[in-house]
């Protein structure tokens, strides 16, 4: 599927694609701006607007959650759906194209810094305002910024695994796989990371900033670490499930059982299967409802001309964070599966069922 161009979505969908048609049919003119306001007026425009697809989570969860929100709050808002590849530059063009539709609110996870600073700036002159969701956008103040608290996630898996190792034997270290060098949230989880280190036995022997958090890319570098420092890595740090999938992925390559304890962040399913597996130690229940419904909810607001309720201030921008929580095989079924996050029999299918049962998780 192709996301080069924003797709109107919700409620109305039919009846603007039948609008479209009949206008088409009178004039090939595209709306002018004054058209696009007077059209947004009567019906509120939000723009979500994705990084990328190197993870599952925002097809699969953030846009539905988002959609249906805002449906259920705001029956005459349309929601314009975009997903940037990875692309700063398509999600810069993404951004304008929902501006010239009349998008009031955009609600943006950026994919690269100074391209979320131009987007703001763009927004802000033409009367718009901006939600940072799930990355802050750092150059400049956007209107809303609503995430899970990033440097607590880098902490809480740091620790977690620290606790993991407590038994380990003197001598080894650690390789730390972070997210993408220009996702400002990526640098809150390393600030985390860094504070729990502080004072560990566990060196860290490389560490790896991840481009668009690739797995792909995270597990060519964890193949040439492993050639490297061989049995010296005692655990990986990696900054989301997808690095840990990918690390995960060069150590079974590489012949290497047990695989050291890994750490992630999403509780994507994967994820909740490699914990059972053993093949990934932690990972982050962060539910993404909470985050998005929370977002559709402020867009909503704003739209209305309200002003989100807010907890405190990061990057000169009013800020709503949610508090994170660490999954291990432990508390995997209450974390993940009994809160509803993912469902029992996608998590344990029957190849899994051995592994589930050990995990005192019965299907």
């Amino acid at each position: 599927m192709s996301w080069d161009a924003p797709r109107p979505v919700g409620r109305r969908g039919i009846a603007a694609v039948a609008l479209a048609v009949s206008l088409a049919a009178c004039s090939q003119a595209a709306p002018t701006p004054d058209a696009a306001a007077a059209a947004a007026a009567n019906s509120p425009v939000i723009a979500f607007l994705m990084p990328d697809q190197a993870s599952t989570r925002y097809e699969r969860y953030d846009y539905p959650l988002f959609q249906s929100r805002v449906d259920n709050l705001c029956v005459r808002c349309d929601v314009i759906y975009s997903n940037a590849e990875a692309s700063g530059d398509k999600q810069r063009e993404q951004a304008m194209a929902a501006l010239d539709r009349g998008a009031s609110v955009l609600v943006i996870s950026a994919v690269e810094p100074q391209v979320a600073v131009d987007i703001v700036r763009q927004a802000h002159d033409r009367g718009a305002q901006v939600v940072a969701y799930d990355r802050p956008i750092v150059d400049v103040p956007a209107d809303l910024y609503i995430s899970y608290d990033n440097e607590a996630i880098g902490t809480l898996i740091t620790e977690s695994l620290l606790d993991r190792l407590e038994d380990a034997p003197d001598g080894g270290g650690l390789l730390q796989v972070n997210g993408a060098p220009e996702d400002a949230a990526a640098d809150l989880v390393q600030e985390g990371v860094a504070a729990a280190l502080e004072g560990s036995r566990f060196p860290v022997l490389a560490a790896y900033d991840t481009p668009g958090w690739d797995p792909d890319k995270a597990q060519a570098w964890v193949r040439e670490q492993i050639t490297r420092f061989g049995p010296q890595i005692v655990g990986v740090i990696a900054g989301n499930d997808g690095t840990a999938g990918g690390a995960a992925a060069a150590f079974r390559a590489a012949g290497v059982s047990p695989i050291p304890p890994i750490t992630g962040n999403d509780s994507e399913l994967a994820a909740a299967q490699r914990i059972l597996q053993g093949q990934q130690f932690n990972t982050i229940s962060k539910p993404i409802k909470m985050v998005a419904e929370g977002a559709a909810a402020a867009a909503v607001q704003i739209v209305n001309g309200g002003r989100p309720p807010v907890g405190e201030t990061l990057f000169g921008t009013p800020t709503e964070l949610f508090e994170p929580t660490i999954v291990t095989a432990s508390n995997l079924r209450a974390t993940l599966i009994d809160t509803g996050e993912l469902e029992l029999g996608t998590v344990c299918t029957p190849e899994l069922a051995d592994a589930c049962q050990r995990a005192g998780i019965k299907t």
